[in-house]
């Protein structure tokens, strides 16, 4: 079985959303196994920060992107492809999460989520994969979808919708990799719960319940509880993909327990009933 070091030990690596949480974990872990990570960010400040942080015997390069503009991210792989060389690793890891009601929640809101989300992990695939696809040896695509994946949630349905999208586009995206024969392995990745900033920065609602939005939002915050750091989140997902896993869990045991209700509750066609987290505290308990 092939080690995180005879994979990922040498050439070079684009995350986006790179600037903090999972993906500077993975920027980090990275670059400590000898990989040039390039650090694109929409936060320019923080790109730079963490390329220029990055572990030896790796090195780290900033780029700001915004990955809901298409035009932008097909620049950032045509300025890697002549400044770097050709891409051994990409990971679709930018991420946002939003708050509230359905019905409450702003259309600018909803739509930041699936441009980040979802049209971002799609920019990123028509940029790099054509390159990739022709590439002499094996490369690597990681496509950051979530527990949220394979779960229902109230209050974070953007959020959810997107995450089970991209899932699908993962999923879907595998099969047509084997369809062209390419030595392109992708993988999902289905984090738990990782020490970031997504619930503080996540969008809310301006109109209707907005308490109930701020409620839940606190109430996520538990979930740092029990949450692991970035760089073992990093760590692990580096490791199942050395291991050419497809789906790439964080926690076993949150994950898959996660992932095996959902396929009981398909199975079996129950009704979705309201999603009760580990991590937070329950009314009647």
């Amino acid at each position: 079985m092939a080690t995180q070091q005879e994979v990922f030990g040498h050439g070079l690596a684009v995350i986006t959303g790179a600037g903090a949480g999972i993906g500077e974990g993975l920027a980090r872990h990275l670059a400590g196994l000898g990989m040039t990570v390039v650090v694109a960010d929409i936060d320019e400040a923080a790109a730079r920060r963490v390329a220029g942080d990055l572990p030896a015997p790796g090195r780290g390069i900033p780029y700001a992107v915004d990955v809901r503009d298409g035009d932008a991210v097909a620049g950032l792989a045509r300025w890697v492809r002549s400044e770097l060389g050709p891409v051994r690793l990409l990971i679709a890891n930018a991420g946002l999460q939003q708050f509230g009601h359905l019905w409450d929640t702003p259309v600018a809101g909803w739509q930041r989520v699936m441009e980040v989300n979802v049209n971002g992990v799609f920019h990123c695939a028509r940029a790099f994969l054509p390159d990739m696809l022709v590439d002499p040896g094996r490369s690597h695509v990681l496509v950051m979808a979530s527990i949220g994946s394979v779960v229902s949630m109230p209050m974070q349905s953007s959020y959810i919708v997107s995450k089970h999208a991209v899932l699908a586009l993962a999923e879907c995206l595998h099969q047509e990799i084997g369809l062209v024969g390419a030595d392109v392995n992708v993988a999902a990745v289905l984090p738990g719960a990782v020490l970031s900033d997504i619930f503080s920065s996540a969008g809310g609602v301006e109109h209707g319940d907005v308490d109930a939005a701020e409620r839940h939002r606190r109430d996520m915050f538990s979930v740092r509880e029990r949450a692991i750091s970035p760089a073992e989140a990093g760590e692990t997902i580096v490791e199942q993909a050395a291991q050419g896993e497809f789906y790439i869990v964080t926690q076993p045991d949150m994950v898959l327990g996660a992932m095996r209700s959902r396929a009981e509750q398909l199975a079996e066609r129950r009704s979705p009933a309201v999603f009760r987290s580990r991590f937070v505290p329950q009314n009647d308990e």
